[in-house]
């Protein structure tokens, strides 16, 4: 069981690094933009230490049910596994979204007034 117990941790903490990466990553491509430029750093900056954290306990947090497969420990694998892959997918969703309505709003704000 400790086997599956470190390679769930290996796995999951992997995925949450990449996709901590990822959010950095588009929030660097968002601030190649005029507009949002030094605004989307600092929110993808912000969004990804939040992600991290809470990704972080959420990993551990699943990790725990573990012991609870003790007499089927592929199966509690697989369960963690996927369980941590599906809520790190939809808080890696959320926090794009969260980034892309931010970024939106800083633009608007800094558009000038059109014309009348």
């Amino acid at each position: 069981m400790l086997y599956y117990a470190l390679a769930y941790s290996a796995l999951a903490l992997a995925t949450l690094g990449v996709m901590g990466h990822m959010i950095l990553r588009i929030g660097s491509l968002l601030g190649n933009c005029p507009k949002s430029m030094a605004g989307a750093r600092a929110t993808a900056l912000s969004i990804t230490t939040g992600f991290i954290a809470i990704g972080g306990g959420g990993v551990l947090l699943i990790g725990a049910l573990i012991p609870l497969f003790a007499d089927y420990p592929i199966m509690g694998f697989l369960f963690t596994l996927g369980l941590a892959a599906m809520c790190l997918g939809m808080g890696f969703a959320q926090a794009t979204i969260i980034m892309r309505n931010t970024v939106m709003a800083t633009q608007n704000k800094a558009a000038p007034p059109a014309a009348a």
